[in-house]
């Protein structure tokens, strides 16, 4: 069985090592978490990647919320940080009709060739995640997608991860189901029981806020957890 997977959302070095510390074996990399994550610097992500050895996936937004901005200049930033040595990335663009808008991944992917990438919770913004998701199968390097079923997080999005994991080999639902946004220790027994591997945390292993320090004790207590033999799910808790 494939080991699952941690990650931990870091913005610095010293993040990365505790939540290394603490014992996540992958993180995404972001700056600017009050406007969801945008992407770091290359002296950033320099800082991490000589501070761990992790697989690491770095953001690529510039701006807040899930429309193509500049994409020159964020292309560009792409092309460094790949050029630097990063080969895992996190995108996702929507049209203002909330359908995927192809053309702008498909732009910023051509900066980043053979590389693999997540997409994002712009799925949970999406018009018809459905749709978006047989829109997104066969696009070079997807691996993962990040959800938490809808908007609100995972607590009432439940059903909706549950469910898109039992269409597991569907077109559309071949990548990895990588559960986050709102996730709890409660939801993990839950989702592990129905075949998911890979569960995605920021807020829930610090001290406080995205301004307080990451706390390796917390990042061991969801390491563990992730690792428990989930047995079967519970009726009850559907």
């Amino acid at each position: 069985m494939t080991e699952p997977i941690l990650e931990v959302v870091v913005t610095s070095a010293q993040e990365a090592m505790d939540a290394v510390a603490g014992g996540a074996n992958r993180l995404e990399l972001a700056t600017d978490m009050a406007s969801d994550g945008l992407t770091p610097s290359l002296s950033d992500f320099l800082r991490v990647r000589e501070a761990v050895t992790v697989p690491l996936r770095i953001m690529l937004r510039e701006s807040n919320g899930f429309q193509s901005a500049d994409l020159d200049r964020l292309g560009e930033a792409a092309s460094g940080l790949r050029a630097a040595g990063a080969d895992a990335f996190v995108l996702g663009f929507l049209t203002p009709e909330g359908t995927l808008d192809l053309p702008s991944v498909n732009a910023l992917l051509a900066s980043v060739p053979g590389c693999r990438w997540t997409f994002h919770r712009a799925l949970d913004h999406a018009r018809d995640r459905d749709a978006l998701r047989r829109a997104l199968h066969g696009l070079p390097g997807l691996d993962t997608v990040l959800t938490a079923g809808c908007v609100p997080g995972v607590e009432h999005g439940l059903d909706v991860l549950t469910s898109e994991a039992r269409r597991r080999g569907e077109r559309g639902y071949t990548v990895d189901l990588m559960a986050g946004g709102g996730l709890m220790t409660r939801h993990v027994p839950i989702l592990r029981a129905h075949g998911l591997n890979t569960f995605h945390v920021g807020t829930s292993v610090r001290h406080g806020g995205w301004d307080t320090p990451i706390d390796r004790a917390a990042v061991r207590r969801w390491r563990k957890l992730i690792e428990t033999d989930p047995g079967q799910p519970d009726r009850d808790d559907l």
